[in-house]
């Protein structure tokens, strides 16, 4: 690897046909049969950690990487950084790097938090007076008080974060590069740490990240990476990136299922069934509230974007189906359908059903089937959300429940502003000044 003046000054980060291959062998044993062995025979199986990966990234931009686990994400932050070594390819950087890879990276465990922030320092190339002018800064923004004092091993990961993250920032980095770190700190030190990536962001640093959060990737990158088995599979648009993510990760829930229904079709000498259901394709959860007389019941429900992906990813004022098949094991006059969208501790924040929209169906008789629509517009801020559904009546000024599911599926909303509470408000602005 190389880190040297780049001719394209813009560039930060240039990573060409970057590749890390690993030998695993079946037993320790193989390792010296092969170094031994008079006709160099191997016992080993290459892996790929990464396999031809290229990509550049500008100045002043912020990029986050993303893919599932094992994907490559950490190794390639770590070749970046100049901990690893890459097997082929180049990593050329043109700047001052200053990186948080895994807890426990570059600090000494029996050093103290405030000698591990000289030690540190000193890495850097930075004397001892010079790091004596940033310390305050550090403590104020790890903010982890008397504990600058103990030995680190003795930290819990939250403190450990805090004061790994405020040493990156205040060496004057030019490149930042954090992984998944941050993920460890409480809420109110997340913000914390974002709001200076923003503050970095103009003033035209660097900013690499890991993370496995879309809400961050659309929040505060200019551009994503998408890693997927050593591969890179997408750069560019965060967006874009982001949609080829789920859809990458739906794919591999449905080959899970498909996995699990072939090894039970082959116990049980059965065909195998391909067609999919709509809720196979969520991430749904395993252990809803369900209840009901089940003369009709929910038997498939979805959500779907207006490219008709079904998703569990929605984007703030975008236009969504949220659509359910409910089959009827007795005649039913005007049921009513519904679907509510709630906090994660179960406050009902929006919703309807078919009695308010003045939606009346008449008799649908014992064996049909119905399938519904809501198309709705996402009008929640950002945040994790619940959504339950169901098929009731009123009767006689009661209400019958045919089947509830409550916490049916767990939502992700993002949004590219902020606003105050859960729900965004239509408002206008202007100010008149004299």
């Amino acid at each position: 690897m190389t880190k040297e003046k780049m001719m394209n000054k813009d560039i930060a980060i240039k990573v060409e046909n970057l590749s890390k291959v690993y030998k695993l062998y079946n037993a320790p044993i193989d390792r010296m049969k092969e170094a031994l062995h008079p006709f160099k025979k191997n016992y080993h199986k290459e892996f790929y950690a990464l396999n031809d990966v290229s990509f550049e990234i500008k100045k002043g931009q912020t990029v986050g990487i993303i893919g599932k686990n094992g994907s490559g994400k950490s190794t390639l932050l770590k070749i970046i950084t100049g901990v690893l070594t890459p097997t082929t390819g180049k990593v050329t950087v043109n700047g001052r790097i200053s990186a948080l890879l895994e807890l426990g990276a570059g600090f000494n465990p029996e050093y103290t938090g405030m000698e591990n922030i000289y030690f540190q320092g000193n890495l850097m190339g930075f004397e001892r007076e010079e790091m004596e002018a940033k310390v305050q800064e550090i403590l104020d923004f790890a903010d982890i008080g008397d504990f600058i004092h103990q030995p680190v091993k003795n930290y819990s990961s939250g403190m450990f974060a805090r004061l790994a993250f405020a040493v990156a920032i205040n060496v004057e980095p030019e490149i930042l590069i954090v992984d998944e770190a941050l993920s460890v700190g409480d809420m109110a030190f997340q913000a914390k740490c974002f709001n200076k990536f923003k503050e970095f962001r103009d003033k035209g640093i660097t900013i690499l990240f890991v993370t496995h959060s879309t809400d961050l990737i659309i929040k505060y990158c200019q551009s994503a990476i998408l890693i997927n088995e050593g591969v890179k599979i997408k750069d560019g648009d965060c967006k874009e990136t982001v949609e080829t993510f789920r859809k990458l990760m739906v794919n591999l829930a449905r080959k899970n299922v498909e996995e699990q229904e072939e090894k039970q079709a082959e116990k049980e000498d059965k065909p195998i069934s391909k067609q999919r259901n709509l809720k196979e394709q969520l991430t749904i959860n395993h252990t809803p509230i369900i209840y009901g007389s089940m003369e009709a019941e929910i038997i498939d429900f979805g959500i779907i974007n207006d490219k008709g992906i079904i998703t569990n990813q929605l984007y703030h004022d975008e236009d969504y189906i949220i659509q359910m098949t409910v089959r009827f094991d007795t005649d039913i006059i005007d049921p009513i359908f519904a679907y509510t969208l709630k906090s994660v501790d179960g406050l009902e924040l929006t919703g309807t059903n078919s009695l308010n929209l003045n939606q009346v169906f008449g008799k649908i008789k014992a064996g049909e089937k119905a399938t519904v629509r809501f198309n709705q517009n996402m009008i929640l801020n950002s945040g994790q959300y619940l959504l339950s559904l169901g098929c009731t009546k009123y009767q006689d000024g009661n209400l019958t429940v045919f089947h509830r599911i409550y916490d049916a599926v767990a939502v992700e909303v993002i949004s590219t502003t902020s606003a105050t509470g859960i729900a965004f408000s239509v408002s206008d602005f202007s100010i008149e000044r004299e």
